[in-house]
């Protein structure tokens, strides 16, 4: 028996449901996990379900779809043991990726990373000890399109499926983070929307904050607007240094990223204009 995920979305209407667990139940499929949800604002129904079968996956999807299709839906079908492949970004900062590093090691996260990239060397070591391919690609306002270029072709030759940047300080090309659109994923070091710009930590500080955070999202053009896939928080007082904060900011981060990387991996991330759905 193999085991699969589903993803479906369509708008929702009678009957999807039935249509989609009578075609996995054709095949000889055992539904393990299931879990759905309907958008009011834009009529979406999004769907995702766990199961095992022995039929083979293009069977699978061939039912599927012609059962649904008077729903027009678009469905997704892997194995769960068909891994999501992640490239990684980063420039000098090593907690995301060193923590990154540590879960796929003890094998908490479900993906296989394919590469690391980086516009500076200084993680060439940690990257390399860990196993893992590192490229160097220097980035200047001069020298940006041609290394996007270069990046697009790593991400396509390596079959990578999403991005990871892991507190790489470069902000992508419009162009770029279009043709890449729901498989880039951002870790900002601050509770968006509050604290923009490179010393948020700093920013709360002057302000007083009693709560800081991090947020993963999926970036777009707008800068830090895009979709939120994960965020936490950690309760701090006065006698926090702006040092202090981003010590404590950093765990946060790791945390955040990693979640953010494991939520999408497992395919229940859905987006829905500028929002996400997570179905855990």
């Amino acid at each position: 028996m193999e085991r699969y995920v589903l993803r479906a979305r369509a708008v929702d209407q009678p009957g999807i449901i039935h249509k989609l667990t009578g075609g996995i139940a054709s095949t000889g499929g055992n539904i393990l996990d299931s879990a759905q949800h309907c958008d009011e604002d834009s009529g979406q129904l999004s769907v995702r379900v766990e199961f095992e079968s022995g039929a083979d996956s293009e069977d699978i999807r061939t039912e599927l779809v012609d059962r649904l299709a008077q729903f027009d839906p678009i469905i997704e079908l892997r194995k769960v043991k068909d891994k999501r492949r992640a490239l990684i970004m980063v420039s000098k900062l090593d907690h995301c990726l060193d923590d990154l590093l540590y879960r796929y090691r003890r094998g908490e996260l479900p993906i296989e990373i394919a590469l690391v990239v980086s516009n500076h060397e200084d993680l060439r070591n940690v990257v390399e000890a860990a196993g893992l391919p590192f490229h160097h690609i220097p980035v200047t306002a001069e020298t940006k399109p041609a290394a996007e270029q270069k990046l697009a072709t790593l991400v396509n030759e390596s079959r990578t499926d999403f991005i990871v940047l892991a507190r790489y300080m470069q902000i992508l090309s419009d162009d770029f983070s279009a043709k890449f659109a729901g498989r880039i994923i951002n870790i900002h070091h601050s509770f968006l929307p509050s604290f923009k710009g490179a010393k948020p930590y700093h920013q709360a500080r002057q302000r007083g904050v009693k709560l800081i955070g991090a947020t993963a999202h999926y970036v777009t053009a707008d800068l830090d607007e895009g979709p939120i896939i994960e965020q936490d928080v950690v309760r701090v007082n006065h006698r926090s240094s702006a040092d202090n904060l981003v010590v404590i900011g950093r765990d946060v981060e790791r945390k955040v990223l990693s979640e953010a990387v494991r939520l999408h991996a497992d395919d229940r991330v859905f987006l829905s204009g500028n929002h996400t759905v997570i179905l855990g």
